[in-house]
């Protein structure tokens, strides 16, 4: 089924509001969504509003929450979600810490009692459009273990970055610390596909090809040791500064009922001029990216979404027969 990106928007809006978000909520929240799906990041796209909904129906995200700034000092600050949907939070986040970045050259700002954040880059987009430098960090429920463990302790625990150019789009780098997002794996499951063996473990520790097993069981950390330390380092950002619960203590996204996850995020903004300044920073970075590109086969990170969500303005999005009519039987029609 192919939807335009207005169309795909729409449903995603009347889907998330007929389920108990509030307008602004569901606008947020849709709107990252349908990046995400024009993107080609079809795992944080279109086939999440079926599992937002049935945590907004059974109460594990609250549509009415209105997040807030609960406490603040100089560049430092943290946003309560109220155990909302994430996006409002995250933005009301980013933006305060853009603010604070011009002012004192760096901001750090939490989000805690929040809900799953999506793709990590696109709560990035107005920092590199404010000409800063931008990190998010978010964890998730109990997917991946710590090294040299086989019980799931950490999510999949995703960091991005972004870095604008003088001239181009910016540098967009944005990964989960499993070997894949899980929520690959989820797509898999649901269209009754296997997996790559080294993606995931089941139940008993065993490789897996099966993705229900997978999902049943544990993901692999990318690199081995080296991804769950950095998993762990994610986990402490993310909840030790915050307050949010930790991934073991947040039931998976992927049933309709469990607990409200109340997991967390971080996000850090850095202003260049308050370094080596603006025009420096814009140097290095050229000088970098020339000598990227003078090697044959090298992309840019973001290149690839970019151009996917450059086709996707222009010919709409292709989603799964069965997605769409879940869509429109969500949305009401």
């Amino acid at each position: 089924m192919r939807l335009g990106l207005h169309e795909a928007r729409s449903l995603a809006v009347q889907a998330l509001v007929r389920a108990g978000a509030g307008d602004a909520m569901a606008a947020s929240t849709a709107d990252a969504l349908v990046e995400a799906e024009a993107q080609g990041l079809s795992s944080h796209g279109l086939s999440r509003i079926g599992q937002y909904a049935a945590h907004l129906r059974n109460g594990r995200a609250d549509g009415s929450a209105v997040a807030a700034v609960v406490r603040s000092r100089g560049g430092a600050l943290l946003v309560d979600a109220r155990c909302g949907l994430a996006f409002p939070a995250c933005a009301l986040a980013v933006a305060e810490a853009i603010a604070r970045a011009g002012e004192f050259g760096v901001s750090l700002a939490g989000v805690t009692n929040s809900h799953h954040f999506g793709v990590a880059a696109h709560h990035l987009v107005p920092v590199a459009r404010s000409g800063m430098v931008g990190l998010a960090f978010g964890n998730s429920p109990a997917a991946m273990p710590a090294a040299g463990g086989k019980r799931p302790i950490f999510g999949t625990n995703p960091i991005a970055a972004v870095f604008p150019r003088r001239a181009g789009a910016p540098l967009v780098i944005d990964l989960s610390l499993s070997e894949v997002a899980r929520g690959k794996v989820m797509v898999a499951a649901k269209q009754g596909k296997p997996i790559p063996l080294g993606w995931a473990l089941d139940r008993e520790g065993r490789p897996t090809t099966d993705a229900q097993a997978a999902l049943d069981g544990s993901m692999l950390p990318m690199g081995g040791s080296k991804g769950a330390m950095l998993a762990l380092v994610v986990e402490l950002l993310a909840c030790a500064l915050t307050g949010a619960a930790m991934g073991f203590e947040a039931d998976s996204f992927f049933v309709d009922e469990g607990n409200r996850p109340r997991i967390g995020q971080a996000f850090l903004v850095i202003d260049p001029a308050a370094l080596a300044g603006g025009d420096a920073y814009y140097a290095r970075v050229d000088a970098l990216v020339a000598v990227m590109l003078a090697d044959d086969g090298v992309r840019l990170p973001g290149a690839r979404r970019d151009a996917l969500a450059e086709a996707a303005l222009r010919d709409g999005i292709e989603i799964p027969d069965a997605l769409g009519a879940q869509l429109r039987k969500l949305a009401g029609g």
